[in-house]
């Protein structure tokens, strides 16, 4: 059971600091409108590919689960 609460409480502090970072982060890194990202206007069809937002993203969660691993 304690490897149980020790997973509850490592998931909670995640998705606080989840919460945090969507809430008050794009102030800081404006995620979405990087560098990189694909636009394509044209008339009424607009189409968006967050191709950098992406890689970023993708790039946090795998540091964060090598570093949860250990």
């Amino acid at each position: 059971m304690p490897d149980l609460g020790r997973f509850i409480l490592i998931t909670g502090v995640v998705l606080v600091l989840v919460g945090l970072f969507l809430t008050f982060g794009a102030r800081v890194i404006p995620l979405g409108r990087l560098p990189g990202d694909i636009v394509i206007q044209r008339g009424n069809f607009t189409f968006y590919f967050p191709l950098v937002t992406s890689i970023l993203i993708s790039l946090v969660l795998t540091l964060l689960g090598v570093l949860l691993r250990r």
